[in-house]
């Protein structure tokens, strides 16, 4: 077992909640060429950091809907039918998640970009969130990552040592991000590898 980590950072979507809009997308245009356009040039993913960030839907809908006004039914659709673009947990990660939670050698926090609006019901939906001693909201904070800032937040709410901490995230600007500010990290790819590098390092077994 590592004992210089006594701390483990989980992002949330991407790595223990599946989250893609495509899902949503694929539902709303007839291939995937289609999808692509629409998700590259209309709500794109610095539209929807945003929001993360703090916007509020109404804004970034409202907004978007003036420069794209043809587009209007599938910008609505991101935030009245958001619940589709998530089918459920990544079980396999969430059983990762299990070990350290029944571990007594670690502390649990989680740190993501999501929206305030919506992140009450992610904490209703999934058990497992409650595992964790402390999760820090992008949309709640008005920061997010990669900033530094917002990774600052979390080191000083909950008095977080980076140096012996492990941040994971699916998310390379925020791998880079999360480094920056002294943490290690691990980018995850899938939950075979994020397993395979936490064995490696000596944090599981």
């Amino acid at each position: 077992m590592n004992s210089t980590i006594d701390t483990i950072i989980f992002d949330l979507g991407g790595v223990l909640i599946d989250w893609n809009p495509r899902y949503l997308y694929r539902k709303i245009f007839r291939t995937e060429e289609e999808v692509t356009w629409f998700l590259e040039n209309i709500c794109t993913g610095e539209w929807n950091d945003q929001q993360d960030g703090g916007r509020s839907f109404e804004d970034a809908t409202a907004e978007l809907i003036l420069k794209h006004p043809d587009w209007e039914e599938p910008i609505r659709a991101w935030y009245e039918r958001w619940e589709e673009t998530i089918p459920g947990p990544v079980h396999e990660t969430v059983e990762i998640l299990r070990q350290f939670k029944d571990s007594p050698n670690h502390r649990l926090y989680a740190l993501t970009n999501w929206s305030a609006q919506t992140f009450p019901w992610a904490l209703d939906t999934f058990d497992f969130l409650h595992w964790f001693e402390g999760i820090v909201v992008s949309g709640i904070e008005k920061s997010r990552k990669p900033f530094p800032e917002f990774y600052q937040i979390l080191f000083d709410r909950y008095k977080i040592n980076p140096a012996t901490s492990l941040f994971i995230d699916d998310n390379y600007k925020n791998i880079e991000g999360g480094r920056a500010v002294g943490l290690n990290t691990i980018h995850f790819e899938s939950p075979m590898q994020l397993k395979s590098d936490l064995i490696q390092l000596g944090i599981i077994s």
